[in-house]
């Protein structure tokens, strides 16, 4: 069929400007001076001009078309990827053109802007930039869909479909089954392992013990490497090139340590992906639920174990010999599920960590429903989060400003944090059917681990659906309950 060939053209043409648009993204979140960024913002909004015009073509959107017309006659791999095709072409087709390359410039700058004013905690100098970038985003889903919650599109753009009902009932479930818990276990915490977390840690033995993570992860650095940046992410352009950062604090050595592992199953997820999605709309994770649920897995299931510490302790002494004296494998484990009502999310503990998603939840929910404006979201932020936790913030900068996710325009992302920490539990049990983790992890053999989910998830790209992997990894639908049975295992034993 004449459609496909050029369809295939089409895609290829749309991944080399989707390539050098990522390669600028990199490089601005890693290495970039600091003066490079208005002239850096001009390229990539006329790169993002020719994606656009390409995205939204008559030429492509015909060719879609006939495709999407002859369904039946396409094998199941393209029937999916024309399906995508056409769900993105709907949502982009209604956007002007000057609006897209405006909010694509708006997002780029709007990177240094939130780094400066998180530093120097100045929410007036990023609030302006972050208006927009809500403006910009409820405009574009009502442009696709007017009749619908412009919320659910932004939430579908991260997780395929999930919509805001299916996350209210999931976060209602860990209100009633887990927060009572969280509670209990935060008031029984101690601080008896304070100064191992925060003593000082020279940052130079933090990147030899971060390189050593990678290897024990089985980290492809042929195709791959790690740097630093403000907020650790991973970014890829294929499996052959996938790149990951991480964040080192002098004093607190937890930071560097889960984010490297945490950064790592994303990494591992992309490096799995088949070859053969390369030039294809099915590269890549599936979602970012399921991308979330291995990085998840990977930190905490692996990281945070004691079989983890038991194994990996020997090489913590041998780069910390003062910090470590007096300490042991056990100590590690139980320092690294220490339990504390904290205000930063990257640093949170696994236990109240979902407490600070549901906290960025009920804000973009009100931002989009308009009960919220953006000049009103520092003491919004403030007022949920000692709700929740208990806790709260001095400045804008441990508060509203503490993530970078808004500066991007990824409004719907947060709640995948959640959902794929729930997903990594229901994977945890389904994988401890076949495989004896806690022993994989001490004769060094992450990579048995790696193959499985290669398996049953990585391999498989962006052909499957959330909902399809997650039956086809446990046997059946998405379950939260294996999320709170998890939580409630680990830390019952732990706090006793």
């Amino acid at each position: 069929m004449e459609a496909i060939k050029k369809f295939r053209e089409m895609i290829k043409k749309m991944k080399a400007y989707q390539y050098a648009l990522t390669i600028i993204g990199w490089d601005s979140n890693t290495e970039a001076p600091r003066n490079s960024f208005e002239r850096r913002s001009e390229m990539s909004g006329y790169l993002s001009k020719e994606l656009f015009a390409l995205r939204t073509s008559e030429k492509y959107q015909e060719t879609v078309k006939v495709l999407y017309a002859n369904l039946e006659d396409l094998d199941d791999l393209l029937q999916r990827e024309v399906k995508k095709a056409k769900k993105e072409l709907d949502k982009i087709v209604n956007i002007p053109e000057d609006e897209y390359v405006d909010y694509m410039k708006l997002i780029t700058h709007s990177q240094i802007v939130w780094e400066d004013a998180k530093e120097n905690n100045d929410y007036q100098a990023f609030k302006g930039n972050l208006k927009k970038i809500v403006e910009y985003n409820k405009k574009f889903a009502l442009y696709y869909d007017s009749d619908s919650n412009p919320y659910d599109t932004m939430l579908d753009d991260y997780e395929e479909g999930m919509t805001s009902k299916e996350y209210d009932h999931f976060f209602n479930t860990l209100k009633r089954d887990l927060v009572p818990f969280v509670k209990d276990i935060v008031r029984k915490s101690n601080h008896q392992y304070d100064e191992l977390r925060s003593q000082s840690y020279p940052k130079e033995k933090q990147r030899e013990f971060s390189q050593y993570l990678l290897d024990e992860f089985a980290f492809d650095k042929k195709s791959g490497l790690l740097k630093e940046s403000v907020h650790p992410f991973t970014w890829n352009t294929s499996p052959e090139d996938v790149r990951l950062t991480t964040k080192y604090m002098e004093n607190y050595i937890f930071s560097s340590i889960y984010s490297t592992i945490h950064e790592l199953g994303h990494a591992t997820y992309e490096q799995q992906v088949s070859t053969d999605f390369d030039d294809t709309l099915l590269n890549g994770g599936t979602s970012m639920g399921i991308h979330e649920s291995q990085s998840r897995f990977y930190e905490n299931n692996i990281g945070r174990s004691l079989a983890f510490w038991q194994t990996h302790f020997k090489k913590f002494q041998e780069l910390f010999p003062e910090q470590s004296q007096g300490y042991t494998a056990l100590d590690m484990f139980k320092a690294s599920n220490h339990v504390e009502a904290s205000l930063i999310r990257i640093e949170a503990d696994e236990l109240t960590y979902p407490m600070h998603i549901m906290l960025r939840y009920d804000i973009e929910h009100m931002l989009m429903d308009g009960s919220v404006d953006v000049d009103e979201l520092p003491k919004v932020w403030n007022d949920l989060i000692e709700e929740y936790l208990g806790v709260r913030p001095k400045n804008d900068s441990e508060g509203v400003l503490q993530d970078v996710h808004w500066s991007g325009g990824m409004l719907g992302y947060f709640p995948t944090y959640a959902l794929g920490s729930a997903y990594s539990a229901q994977i945890y049990y389904a994988m401890k059917k076949e495989l004896d983790i806690d022993q994989l992890i001490k004769d060094h053999n992450i990579q048995k681990i790696n193959l499985w989910l290669k398996d049953k998830i990585h391999k498989y790209g962006s052909s499957k659906t959330p909902k399809e992997l997650m039956e086809m990894v446990s046997g059946q639908k998405f379950n939260p309950s294996y999320y709170v049975r998890y939580l409630k295992e680990k830390y019952s034993k732990i706090y006793n």
